[in-house]
């Protein structure tokens, strides 16, 4: 019989282990640190949609939509589709759980999404994201608490120190639409000399251009109009307002005027985390204000804003974590010891120790093999003249931590059994 073919891995998934999964860890471990200091609620959302919730939301025009979400028909002939981002799945939720009675809402969350597109550094097509959202305010403040979140976070994650926060405002919607058909005007002079992509995107998505990385666009983008000059004194107010929050804050930040939103309900502030550390993907941490989404799921109008950060990028960033050893290791040095070991491991857990048992190979070894392994501490099972023996290797203040266990009493209670 021929030996079966071992399947291979889905190209642009990955498998996370040792220091890659530590590093990964403190990621996810750190945020949910944060995100309890500023007093997010934790949300756990669908893996799936319907399609339509992504499609409505993120719209039918971006290359999300068109080329990357992975959607299909379930046996009941309704397309759905994973989830390739949280925002829209949340404000879905929002609107069909009962989150109103909450406003303003401020959740948290984190876990795998999808999207099928080139892997490359840092981007994968099952790729991980925290994700923060206020939904219902209306305020600077807002903006300001989550931007304030996020640098916290950067800061303990300990890699603020080469990542800029990039902020923008995309004004109100009348600031927004007046700013868009002048940026329609001023391509269309030079449609032809544009690349294929904002060709494309002229009459449907003409603020996406500004972000182009081809040559042949940012020669047209460099002295295209800027936002500033269409703002409303109210839109201009805001920003303002989110500028002096940040500074009351402790919030660094530089203006970066071409960093724009593309999608019609996208309003006022935008903003990055970027870094030249991870070569051309050099976003951590992106989000800003939607004040038009919910409507687009049919919900009435409300105001929220939200970030999104990949975790395997900020854990690339963190590097590689090194795996934590034990504070004790029970090492069984006869196989007669190895129910002790179990009751002897209980109590330690019990009391709070890492602690892990050496039970595999020669019993003559495991001693050797836990002092190689760094273990603060080693508990010994032996016998000595037919007669158990327990013994303590460790400096003085971590064997007085043990023995306040009553670890010993224990075990040779069990012994006298």
């Amino acid at each position: 019989m021929a030996k079966p073919n071992t399947p291979q891995a889905i190209r642009g998934t990955q498998d996370i282990f040792g220091p890659e999964a530590e590093a990964f860890a403190f990621v996810v471990e750190t945020f949910e640190r944060v995100r309890k200091l500023y007093r997010f609620r934790r949300v756990e959302m669908p893996v799936f949609e319907r399609t339509e919730v992504f499609a409505r939301s993120i719209g039918e025009t971006t290359d999300i939509v068109s080329k990357e979400m992975y959607s299909f028909e379930d046996r009941g002939g309704e397309s759905l589709t994973l989830r390739p981002e949280f925002t829209a799945g949340i404000a879905r939720a929002y609107l069909t759980s009962g989150w109103q009675q909450y406003a303003p809402l401020k959740v948290a969350t984190h876990g795998p999404l999808f999207r099928y597109e080139r892997p490359q550094k840092g981007r994968y097509r099952q790729f991980h994201q925290l994700d923060a959202e206020i939904i219902g305010a209306a305020e600077p403040q807002a903006d300001v608490e989550l931007l304030a979140m996020a640098d916290q976070l950067l800061k303990e994650l300990g890699i603020a120190d080469g990542v800029t926060l990039q902020l923008n405002t995309l004004g109100d919607g009348d600031s927004r639409g007046a700013w868009r058909a002048a940026l329609v005007e001023h391509f269309r002079e030079v449609r032809g000399k544009l690349s294929e992509d904002s060709q494309e995107r002229l009459e449907k998505n003409p603020l996406r251009i500004l972000d182009s990385k081809d040559e042949r666009d940012r020669k047209f983008v460099a002295d295209a109009p800027k936002i500033d000059q269409f703002l409303s004194s109210e839109a201009q107010d805001y920003f303002g307002q989110v500028c002096a929050g940040l500074q009351a804050a402790g919030v660094a930040w530089t203006r970066n005027e071409a960093l724009v939103r593309g999608l019609d309900y996208y309003r006022h502030t935008a903003f990055e985390f970027v870094t030249d550390r991870l070569g051309a993907q050099g976003t951590v941490l992106g989000g800003g204000r939607y004040d038009g989404l919910i409507e687009t799921l049919g919900g009435p109008h409300t105001p929220a804003v939200g970030w999104a950060a990949g975790i395997e990028r900020l854990a690339m960033l963190v590097g590689e974590r090194g795996e934590v050893s034990s504070d004790v290791t029970i090492v069984p040095e006869d196989d007669a010891m190895l129910m002790a070991s179990l009751v002897a491991a209980r109590i330690l857990r019990d009391n709070g120790f890492a602690t892990e048992v050496l039970s595999s190979g020669s019993p003559r070894k495991r001693f050797d093999k836990a002092v190689k392994a760094g273990a603060a501490a080693i508990l010994s099972l032996s016998f000595e003249d037919g007669q158990p023996v327990v013994k303590i290797k460790s400096n003085d203040q971590m064997r007085e931590r043990i023995e306040k266990t009553s670890v010993q009493l224990v075990l040779h209670t069990f012994f006298s059994k």
